[in-house]
């Protein structure tokens, strides 16, 4: 018995021991983590700007990454980039910029927004610098911007214009015996044509032609302006695939010489006038974040909600524009006496019809209270044009994907292929003729057809209305530029659906101006987590991820992400964008 107790409290020790162990390397952690030294920049800096980088709107973090990679894990966002350009331009520590500019995984409107921020960068007469191994042509968008582009002499640049691709998947649902069965309101309405069709219908390819083309004349413009260059020579050397090795991009002036990595560091020591490129003090746009805080003064405050990713029912896994969420925190800043204005900066392709109209119900009854201004991402359509039309003001990006009114609702019937392909056959029983409605095991009858495109017509009503009312426009006119048609923001203007070009920074300042505010400070939603909360919630979904990744691959996984997608948008009416494949960019 006596040895018995002793192996008892022994292993009883120990475990207390270990728990006081794992608690105490804990909160060393985050010890570590929150007295981080105070980050000083030197003078005579340069700036680094890696345009590989996702610059998301609101800041993303990588707790794991920060543990052990101090500093390496923030990357700021889009409007955190915008505001240090900014910063920079007055800022007597730093010389000039070096961009990074051979991928640019970033929007076309965000793109256009950090070039605007380093076009105004460059009247400080500070010098911009950009090099890529192989520029791509979105990379450029942004590089043009610099005083000098240099490219590796392998390398090059990109310059093929801009295509647009969508898989067609009919032929494939015809061969499993799988019937989509669509119902959609809106001739534009094009994100159920790879169900429908084999090929794109008219009346996409002249949409989408025409917001492509006018996002590459904005290219070429831009392009052309910056490098002082012919907007014809420009569209005719990418007809003719006239950019085919370093030395013709140079020959033709794109880029100012083909530089390895050490050389085109030399120049930069040049311009800072250093004996050494190794005495560069290279500042990295997040170690300038960490050191530069930009913050509003005043008591008042203007709220920024960021309504980004796909709009869904209910409550998010962790990204995306939850209804019950977005509900909660609305009403909450209604009620928040110390909030003035707020600003909704909509980053969205859209989603759920219902869970749209839940928001746009909160955006309608919190700008009774207060000022409300829209500022439009990337996109803004479909569903993310919905909870936007009732603002007092809309501001867009020339290159903003908006528009998109109009509804469609998906039941595939499955029945066929599980019992000619995998020999499963359905029964059952039901109380009432329709009580198994809607369903994917056998095809709906003519009655149950009607009443799923008297849904999705009745939602692409109150979708007209409610653009209608916002934008004060009559229900003829809207029904005209609807149909689930696409926009650019440049193009949007014009229609009438977006007010004016800006940025978030201009939406800002417009909201501040209706609520007659002089000075204020910027409040985010939603609001970040904390370090712990991050820690411990991310842990499992990283875990998670990153286990079926290795299992099956990241390419597969973001395509089973995909498939997660397209399952709950089953029987649901959606307002929602094709997914989009730009090549070349």
């Amino acid at each position: 018995m006596n040895q018995f107790f002793k192996s008892f409290f022994a292993s009883l020790l120990a475990f207390f021991v270990f728990i006081f162990i794992g608690f105490a390397l804990l909160f060393a952690i985050i010890g570590a983590l929150s007295s981080e030294d105070e980050v000083v920049i030197p003078s005579n800096s340069v700036l680094v700007i890696d345009l590989s980088e996702n610059f998301s709107e609101q800041v993303k973090e990588d707790v794991y990454n920060e543990l052990f990679n101090k500093k390496k894990g923030k990357t700021p966002s889009l409007s955190n980039l915008i505001s240090l350009i900014q910063y920079a331009k007055t800022d007597s520590s730093i010389r000039g910029i070096y961009l990074k500019c051979q991928e640019n995984p970033n929007g076309f409107a965000a793109s256009e927004e950090i070039r605007a921020a380093l076009m105004d960068f460059k009247q400080s007469k500070k010098f911009i610098i950009a090099f890529g191994e192989t520029i791509s042509q979105k990379g450029y968008w942004i590089a043009n911007t610099a005083d000098l582009i240099y490219a590796h002499p392998q390398g090059g640049l990109e310059w093929t214009g801009f295509s647009y691709e969508t898989m067609f998947l009919k032929g494939l649902l015809d061969k499993l015996e799988i019937q989509p069965q669509v119902f959609y309101a809106g001739k534009f309405k094009s994100a159920t044509e790879p169900f429908r069709y084999s090929e794109m219908s008219a009346e996409n390819k002249l949409q989408t032609s025409q917001w492509l083309n006018g996002i590459y004349n904005s290219f070429i413009d831009g392009t052309a302006q910056q490098r002082n260059l012919n907007a014809d020579s420009l569209k005719l050397w990418s007809d003719q695939a006239m950019i085919q090795t370093p030395n013709d991009a140079v020959a033709h002036q794109l880029i100012d010489g083909l530089y390895y990595d050490d050389q085109v560091k030399y120049e930069i020591a040049k311009k800072v006038n250093v004996a050494k490129s190794q005495n560069i003090s290279f500042v990295r746009i997040n170690e300038y974040s960490a050191a530069i805080a930009i913050r509003g003064k005043g008591s008042d405050k203007i709220a920024v909600i960021y309504a980004d990713g796909d709009i869904n029912m209910g409550k998010s896994d962790k990204d995306g524009i939850a209804s019950d969420e977005f509900r909660s925190l609305i009403q909450s800043i209604k009620n928040d006496t110390k909030i003035s204005a707020v600003v909704l900066r909509i980053n969205s392709p859209g989603g759920s019809a219902l869970a749209s109209d839940i928001i746009w119900r909160e955006i309608e009854l919190l700008k009774k209270v207060k000022p409300v201004v829209v500022s439009m991402g990337n996109y803004a359509a479909s569903g993310g044009y919905y909870i936007a039309c009732n603002a007092d003001s809309i501001f867009a990006n020339a290159n903003t994907i908006t528009g998109s009114i109009g509804v469609f609702s998906v039941v595939p019937n499955i029945g066929n292929f599980m019992k000619n392909k995998l020999g499963i056959t359905y029964d059952g029983v039901k109380t009432s003729n329709y009580a198994d409605f809607p369903t994917t095991s056998r095809a709906l009858n003519a009655t149950e057809q009607k009443f799923m495109q008297a849904g999705v017509d009745s939602i692409y009503y109150a979708f007209k209305l409610r653009v209608a009312k916002g934008r004060k426009k009559s229900i003829e006119y809207v029904d005209s530029i609807a149909q689930g048609r696409v926009w650019t923001g440049a193009d949007a203007i014009k229609v009438g659906l977006v007010d004016r070009i800006g940025n978030l920074d201009d939406a800002i300042a417009s909201a501040a101006k209706m609520a007659k505010l002089k000075s204020y400070s910027i409040k985010s939603y939603p609001e970040r987590k904390s370090f712990i909360e991050d820690f411990i919630g991310g842990y499992e979904d990283k875990v998670k991820t990153k286990a079926i990744q290795e299992e099956i691959g990241v390419q597969e996984w973001e395509a089973l992400k995909q498939l997660k997608s397209i399952k709950q948008m089953i029987g649901q009416p959606q307002t929602r964008l094709p997914i989009f494949v730009v090549n070349h960019p």
